[in-house]
């Protein structure tokens, strides 16, 4: 539950931070940021990239991989003809081919990523686009998908880093709204994109109905995912007191207490208990997974996730 504070009783929203400038977001700073990143991720994975963070399947590569039986219309090129002098069977060879890494940056755009300064939103874009263009200067196929309740709309696959200028584009017009539901986002993900891959989760995970089902539905279909939780430093400890009306930022739902030490205590507490109840979760499943507040350099993160081995391996 995503709450913002007002001494009077009536409701808010998110509409300021929703409406936030994002023309901004990505400048030449930016874009030279990425490219350092880039030339980091190469040195510290150099010799690893191309022959693990490739997805193999059976075709007709250079690589063997397996024997089946011989049918009517098969490329008799093919053919076993050592094994058929020994076992008197015609059995084909089957040969492992690369097949390209598809990777999707799925970030939460629900009312509650509007909140803090920066907009968590706005964080999550940047790390967003940071680890899109890694993956393009890599050759792989990246797509960005934003979603609330539901996927709200994408960007299709491409690879190559001259793309990520499209990327850019695309992320200052995304529409910010609705109601976190990361389980029926994920849902509907699975169902339109039917090639597996990597899943990249950036979301404060506010969910009133959790995280679990959502991860699960990632990692039941084939795709590998990929935990990133973002938070605003005065959401993990506000500076509140006296009588207040919180107001539930995505739902308009509105409470009046009266805040006091030990209620922000206890909030804190509670707090801590959900984050490290996720963190746990992704562990316990070999889920990467990496928490950050806003206030942390995005690059940072981005390099503490490189280093890890969590991104590319």
């Amino acid at each position: 539950m995503a709450l913002l504070a007002k001494k009077q009783p009536a409701p808010a929203t998110a509409g300021a931070a929703r409406a936030a400038d994002r023309s901004g977001l990505f400048d030449e700073r930016f874009l030279r940021t990425l490219e350092h990143l880039h030339m980091v991720s190469r040195k510290v994975f150099a010799g690893n990239l191309r022959a693990e963070r490739r997805t193999r399947k059976v075709g007709s590569g250079i690589e063997f991989a397996d024997h089946r039986t011989y049918a009517r219309g098969d490329d008799f090129r093919y053919i076993d003809w050592n094994l058929y002098g020994r076992l008197d069977r015609l059995l084909l060879r089957l040969f492992e081919e690369e097949e390209d890494l598809h990777i999707y940056i799925l970030i939460d755009c629900s009312d509650s990523m509007a909140i803090g300064n920066p907009p968590k939103m706005h964080y999550a874009m940047k790390v967003g686009a940071a680890l899109t263009y890694v993956g393009l200067a890599n050759l792989d196929r990246v797509a960005i998908v934003p979603f609330a309740a539901k996927p709200l709309g994408r960007l299709p696959p491409s690879r190559g880093k001259n793309r990520i200028f499209r990327v850019f584009d695309f992320l200052r017009t995304v529409d910010i709204g609705g109601q976190t539901d990361v389980a029926e986002a994920m849902k509907a993900f699975v169902s339109q994109h039917k090639r597996r891959g990597l899943a990249v989760l950036i979301s404060d995970f506010y969910d009133p109905r959790g995280f679990e089902e959502g991860i699960n539905t990632l990692r039941y279909n084939k795709f590998e995912p990929f935990v990133l939780q973002v938070y605003d430093q005065r959401e993990a400890a506000p500076n509140l007191h006296g009588d207040l009306a919180l107001v539930d930022c995505e739902t308009g739902e509105l409470r009046e207490v009266t805040v006091s030490k030990a209620l922000l205590e206890a909030y804190t507490r509670e707090h801590e208990k959900y984050c490290k109840e996720l963190e746990d979760f992704c562990t316990q499943r070999a889920v990467p997974f990496f928490r950050t507040h806003t206030g942390l350099p995005f690059d940072e993160l981005v390099l503490r996730i490189f280093r890890s081995g969590g991104f590319l391996r």
